[in-house]
């Protein structure tokens, strides 16, 4: 996979590919967006897989029968979520996808080669979410722009759950975010980004744009260039 301006990395929620059973209809409309960029705009696609409510449920079982279970055996099974997702993935773009799921950003020599339109990876190690693998990502093949696909549309400045005058933020630079979200990691956190990620993000000068995956529309208007509804988290 060549480094170039037409290359988008998209990290897509888990929650959204199983927001209780296998949502395959979201999934489907998803691959055929995906491949009518590839063949209408030779765009490439790197899409990192998260674990979402999968990972969530099994670390809370878990938790449940071993109180005292350690913050990394909570990793691994939410890195274990994300590749099954990945899985899932790979498989439904298997016509257009490099055969092997990316587990470490740092091993990249053979997807550089590849003329696949498509690259699937999942989660590396404990200690930080798939954003963290993310933004790795996109240092490591020069992209500048990561899209974010969550189940919000947009980031607030306070949890619009609990908060009637929570603002939504269309833009907002990492400084701020990270005030908001704080600087620490936890197995099964759910926060727009994860906080390590930001910090990387923030040193690398990468833009983040937040968006609801749901709204695949909103999702090829940004594809092609047009205004679209989302977060964008940049410096300067």
């Amino acid at each position: 996979m060549n480094k170039n301006d037409n290359t988008f990395i998209l990290n897509l929620g888990g929650s959204l590919i199983v927001p209780d059973e296998v949502d395959a209809e979201m999934l489907a409309n998803f691959r055929a967006l995906i491949i009518r960029q590839i063949e209408e705009s030779s765009q490439k696609f790197v899409i990192i897989t998260g674990g979402g409510r999968t990972a969530r449920r099994y670390q809370n079982a878990a938790a449940q029968i071993i109180p005292e279970i350690p913050d990394e055996d909570k990793d691994w099974l939410g890195i274990h979520a994300t590749r099954m997702n990945a899985q899932l993935l790979r498989t439904i773009f298997r016509d257009y996808c490099f055969p092997k799921i990316n587990t470490n950003p740092h091993d990249l020599e053979d997807f550089y080669q590849s003329k696949d339109p498509v690259m699937i990876a999942a989660g590396w190690k404990p200690g930080f979410s798939t954003d963290y693998d993310t933004v790795l990502l996109a240092k490591y093949l020069g992209i500048k722009k990561i899209i974010n696909l969550s189940n919000i549309s947009y980031i607030y400045d306070k949890d619009p759950n609990k908060f009637s005058d929570a603002q939504k933020m269309d833009e907002m630079g990492w400084k701020d975010f990270r005030q908001m979200c704080g600087d620490e990691w936890t197995p099964g956190m759910n926060t727009p980004f994860d906080p390590v990620a930001a910090e990387y993000a923030d040193t690398e000068d990468l833009e983040v744009v937040t968006m609801n995956g749901s709204n695949l529309e909103n999702l090829e208007r940004y594809l092609k260039g047009d205004k679209f509804e989302g977060s964008v988290i940049r410096n300067g």
